[in-house]
This record gives C-alpha cells, structure tokens and sequence, in this order.
C-alpha cells in the first residue's frame, strides 16, 4: 500500500460520502445499544429506504459520541448548508418524527445543545474520529487520515525518528504508571534480540471505567495503527492485544478491523512493499483484575494462571516467552498514529510540562454528564466537575472525587483548583490511573467506600503474595467493622498499621496501592472514621496519641 493508494481510497470515500445531502448517525456504542440504538438504527434506515431517500440520506452506525447519560444518541448532519443536530434520549416511537425533520426545523424535544461545556471544552486527539466513523469500515477510517502515518513512517522515516518524536511529545503511560513511553520503547529498542513483541493492554477492570471499552468499539483500526508505529520503532514482528472477554462488542470489531487491515496491506508481511512485517492476534481475558499488571498479564498469554512475577528482569527486557517486550496500553498507543502525523513537538505543547498532551476520563457517580471526555493535562478538577460534568445534581453537594480506580484516592472540595497532572494528584494521595473518575456527593459515607473498593481489591487479589492475601482481607474486616460502629480506636490504628505493611510489602501494584482509599480517606475525612468508634477510656487515650 503506497501513499498515493492510500489517498486514493481517502477520496474515495469523500466523494461517496458528499454524495448524500444528509449524514444520520446513530451511536453504536456498547452504552446506548443497551439502550435499544440498534433497533433505532434498523428503523431508521427502513424509514429512508420506504420513502425512497437512499441517494439522499446515509444512515450510518459510528461509535461512542461521549454523553453516555443521554443515550441513544442521534446526529444528523447537511453538509450542504453545513448544520448538524445532536439529537438525546431517541427512542424508536421518534423515529418517524425525526426522519421527518431532517429536511425541515430540528425536533427540539429531543435537541441536544452541543455548545454545552461537556462537549465544547474537549481538546480531543485520541477521541477525534470517536462518533464521527463506522467503527467496522476501515474506509472510513482512512478518510479521515488513518493509516496514512503508518504509510509515512515505513516509506520515509528510520525506527529511529519514529522513536524520537513519541520520546520528544513527553508522552507517558496512560494505563495509571505514567511511565515516560519513549524510554520504554527505547529499551526494547536497544535488544539485540531476535524476536520481540507489542503488547496492547485492554484489560481494562477497574470500577466505573469505560475508557479503553469506548476507544476500542468506536476505532479499533486507530489501535492498529498505534501498535504497527510502536512494533516498527522498537523491531517487533508480532503483537497481541490482551482483552477482557466482558468485551464483546470491542473483541467482534477488533476482530473486523484486524482482517480489513490485513487484507489492504497494513498488518502481514512485508507491509508497503517494506521489510518490516507485523501480526496481531487477540487473546481473551477471564476478567481477573490482577491481568492489569504487566507480568501477570504475561503470563495469562502464555497459558499459565495470571499472576505477577518478582521484578527485574522487566518485560521491556526479558517478557513474554522470555523476549523484550513492549506493553502500552489502548489510549497511550492510541495517541501514537497522532504524533508521527503531527510531530513530538506539537503533542509536548498541549498539556503541561511534566504531564503532555491530553487525557480521557470516564465520569461516573454523582454528576449531571456523566460519559467519555478527553481534555488537556492540567485541566482542575473543578473545571471538570462542575462545568464539564454539569455539577451535582439534585442540589446535593460535592464531596469527593475518586480518581484511578480501586487504586486511587479520594480527594474532597479542598483540592478541586488543583490541576489534574500525574505529579499533583500522587502529591495530594491518589493517582492518575487508566481515567476514571467516580462524583460523590454529601449523601456517601466515606468509610463504605473504602470499604467497596477494599473489597474489591479483596476479591481480586491473585493470592499469591500474604501481605496482599491476607492484608486486603484483615483490612476489609476492620473496615467492617468500623462501618457497623463496633470497632474501637485500637482497630482504627491497627488498620493504618496495616495500610502501611500492604504497600511496602506486596508483591505487585494490585497490592501496592490497596490501601489508597482507606489512607487518602483517613487523611481528609478522618472524622467519618472516629464517629463510628466506641469509645472508652483507653480508646480515648489511643486517639489523643
């Protein structure tokens, strides 16, 4: 596949597309079919096909649009006069109502304001093709630029320039580390090994998380294109994308995406006519949490239990089936096809200094939109709590905001200025982690969420290391019992004795950063703790100390 061919198809599907003088398209995103969006998409289309519009409107299935809480979401667009509706909530009974207005005044009922802030503050890079392109048509894809810095880099860069420019954007691991990717890929890099591999991480676990989901079902070839970039930067012939098989939606166009892309020549051998080869295959994870973890990961691909191993030897030099090994996961590889198409230097000038580019969250909990957002590093929490996500609703106050997962922290009201960077949010006792991001409001008791994430983390614990068996274990029962007021202050020190033990002493980051939400919940919301202690005197005296 050469540039000009590639160009070619690009044209091609605009012309097919500017062939129709109004655009429908229906979300097909795991959120809103569950919703009924594809039965909305069904009639829609029996709807233009019955009053004989096919030449006119194109009803198109695409991915996620971000307001999840608004689902089903349908946009019609005339690029002709150059108008575009969003319309909120569609059921198939609006149908004939809004097939009827396509050439007339919008339903506004059912109108969704696009000017709002959740959709007007998004800087979007790894979300600009999300709920613009049918996720299972690689032509779309390509219209809209994709494959075209593949094609770039193997025709006109050495591995070497592709490897500087992600080294030059400062990008860092989306999947919660932070670990600086061009260092990284610069290890795997400098192997002498014969063989190496590209691993893309999607086992994606964590509580009220939907990035990697969302990015997968909405543009899959996007990941390809990332994990062809990064196997030609650091030598790498064979890749495999680690998958939860609670997926099914983004494992089926994963699947599509991956024969499309080898039937035009970008994955198979060879590629562009090149040296450079490059294969993926999908392996499927039980939905074991600890997966997430690089060895474990690992090892679950190479047919052994998921479970983490003593490091070093790191995957980057000794991992799967002992070879270097370069795992990212979706939405850092998802960044790279944007890089080699802008340049290193374009991407270090979104975001912050230490913290690059832009990143995408899952707002979920107590909050007015709750979706996918992508906005640029150093945004303040406030910005997007309260604009962003609408606030919270019912006039019910802001409490707490948990960020990273089972992993992270909750920070309360006092730290909304403070710019969501990697750096700031370890400082105040969370973490970045993959994008979550949880809303509580003054309704939530602080120690039954420590309490779920615990059990979480409980249940989800490999077993394999004690501090992380049997602490996360002790530490639920005490949060138990705190919860049920039949703890006394003792227990309360026993449980940070614990927290501490659990951190320095597990094996792997599951085990390591259990005891987030228990300390950064002690540490603003200490007093929740204390009004459910039974107090006598020697309790009072342990608190005092």
């Amino acid at each position: 596949m050469s540039l000009e061919e590639l160009q070619k198809i690009a044209a091609a599907a605009k012309v097919k597309a500017e062939s129709y003088e109004h655009h429908v398209h229906v979300c097909m995103a795991a959120s809103c079919q569950s919703c009924g969006a594809a039965d909305i998409k069904t009639q829609l289309t029996e709807t233009v096909k019955e009053n004989g519009a096919e030449a006119d409107i194109w009803v198109k299935g695409v991915g996620c649009m971000g307001l999840c809480s608004a689902g089903p979401l349908v946009r019609v667009e005339s690029p002709a006069d150059e108008s575009e509706y969003l319309y909120q909530k569609v059921g198939t009974e609006d149908v004939s109502e809004l097939y009827a207005s396509i050439d007339g005044n919008p339903v506004e009922r059912m109108r969704c304001q696009t000017e709002i802030p959740f959709f007007a503050r998004q800087q979007k890079i790894v979300l600009e093709n999300s709920g613009r392109i049918d996720p299972e048509q690689i032509d779309d894809y390509i219209a809209e630029g994709g494959y075209t810095s593949l094609v770039r880099a193997l025709t006109g860069m050495s591995p070497q320039e592709v490897l500087r420019e992600v080294s030059d954007s400062g990008l860092r691991g989306r999947g919660g580390g932070g670990y600086p990717a061009g260092l990284k890929w610069a290890t795997v890099a400098r192997s002498p090994a014969p063989v190496k591999y590209v691993i893309c991480n999607a086992d994606e676990g964590d509580p009220g998380a939907f990035m990697d989901r969302a990015v997968l079902e909405s543009d899959p070839h996007r990941i390809l294109e990332g994990m062809a970039l990064a196997a030609y930067a650091v030598g790498a012939e064979y890749g495999y994308i680690y998958i939860r098989a609670e997926y099914p939606l983004a494992v089926e166009r994963l699947k599509k995406a991956i024969r499309q892309a080898t039937r035009h020549g970008f994955l198979g051998r060879q590629i562009c006519e090149t040296p450079f080869s490059f294969e993926i295959e999908i392996r499927l994870g039980a939905g074991a949490f600890v997966c997430g973890e690089e060895t474990a990961l690992i090892s679950s691909i190479e047919g052994q239990r998921g479970q983490p191993s003593p490091r070093p030897p790191y995957p980057a030099d000794e991992g799967l089936w002992d070879c270097p090994t370069l795992i990212n996961n979706v939405e850092t590889l998802a960044n790279v096809p944007a890089i080699v198409r802008e340049g290193g230097e374009w991407f270090q000038s979104i975001g912050t200094e230490k913290s690059t580019g832009t990143k995408v969250f899952a707002l979920a909990g107590r909050i007015a939109h709750t979706g996918l957002i992508e906005v640029p590093m150093g945004i303040t929490l406030r910005e997007i709590i309260e604009e962003i996500g609408g606030g919270i609703p019912e006039g019910r106050k802001f409490k707490a905001v948990q960020t990273g997962g089972p992993s992270g922290g909750c920070l309360p009201e006092e730290n909304l200025d403070m710019p969501v960077e990697y750096d700031t949010l370890r400082a105040a006792g969370s973490i970045m982690g993959s994008g979550g991001m949880i809303v509580m409001d003054e309704t939530s008791s602080m120690v039954d969420v420590a309490r779920y994430f615990m059990d979480f983390c409980m249940t989800e614990s490999c077993g394999k290391c004690v501090p992380c068996r049997a602490g996360t274990f002790q530490m639920h029962g005490l949060l138990t019992k705190i919860a049920r007021g039949e703890a006394t202050a003792a227990d309360l020190q026993l449980l940070e004795e614990l927290c501490d033990v659990v951190r320095d002493t597990s094996l792997c980051g599951l085990g390591q950063t259990a005891p987030n939400p228990v300390v950064s919940t002690l540490r603003y919301f200490r007093h929740e703790y204390e009004e459910k202690l039974k107090t006598d005197s020697t309790d009072l005296e342990i608190v005092a100390s």
